[in-house]
């Protein structure tokens, strides 16, 4: 293919997948229940944390963890005590436990105490075109106050050499647009053309097939390729992609 037949082969599946049925089978659903700012940050910041695996599993398990927090995260992670927490210590997805999920809610609380909530500490630490470096600046401030070492690994850092995939993924939903009804377009302070792809096995194999991609771990230095590839063929929202991606590889097996 030529970049102009990619470009209009990509943009077509990007139609056919950034649309509200996709809702219907995604962990982007949880935070769609939610119609308060703070609600949806922190039920999303949630999901995406727990969103490898099954996805079945993960909407099941985000539910679950919505129910824990009574279906008004933000209030709970605002006010909650100590037994509050005991009351999470059951949870579980994968190796995301109840020691880890206790640590996020009381960190979740310190971000939106002492220093303005999870979007100004992502706006605050963006350069001028990409986000990486802010969520390498989130993991450091994440992590401030006492916690198990265990917990860390729950929050990528791309410094480290991660591609960090969920909390790109959370920043698409915050950032990008909401006119598909699919994204929220939250957080005005940050430019989509700054957003690098949620890569994963399914995005990372359909981007190789069509050459967006050589290197061959999906790692930092995968994302850095792909989001310069992304960004010829749209530099103003380069993340767009992640539908077609991630549609071509779950739903059609490409």
């Amino acid at each position: 293919m030529t970049k102009a037949e990619l470009k209009e082969f990509l943009d077509a599946k990007v139609l056919e997948y950034n649309h509200p049925k996709f809702l219907e089978d995604d962990p982007i659903q949880i935070p769609h229940q939610f119609t308060l700012k703070e609600d949806i940050e922190i039920s999303a910041f949630l999901t995406a944390t727990i969103a490898w695996g099954n996805r079945k599993s993960i909407i099941n398990n985000a539910t679950k963890l919505m129910g824990l927090m009574g279906n008004t995260p933000y209030d709970f992670v605002m006010g909650h005590t100590e037994d509050d927490l005991d009351m999470l210590s059951p949870f579980v997805h994968r190796t995301f436990n109840g020691i880890d999920l206790g640590y996020f809610v009381t960190s979740l609380q310190n971000i939106y105490k002492n220093h303005g909530g999870l979007e100004l500490v992502f706006s605050e630490h963006q350069n001028k075109d990409s986000m990486q470096p802010a969520i390498t600046n989130f993991k450091e401030l994440f992590f401030e106050l006492p916690h198990q070492h265990r917990t860390q690994k729950h929050v990528s850092d791309p410094s480290k050499g991660s591609a960090a995939k969920r909390i790109n993924m959370f920043l698409r939903w915050m950032v990008r647009d909401n006119s598909a009804g699919v994204d929220f377009g939250l957080w005005k302070n940050i430019s989509p053309a700054k957003l690098s792809c949620p890569l994963d096995v399914h995005s990372g194999n359909v981007a190789r097939k069509l050459k967006l991609l050589k290197r061959k771990q999906n790692d930092a230095k995968a994302l850095q390729e792909l989001d310069k590839n992304l960004r010829k063929l749209d530099p103003n929202d380069p993340v767009k992609y992640d539908f077609a991606l991630f549609g071509l590889g779950v739903f059609e097996k490409f």
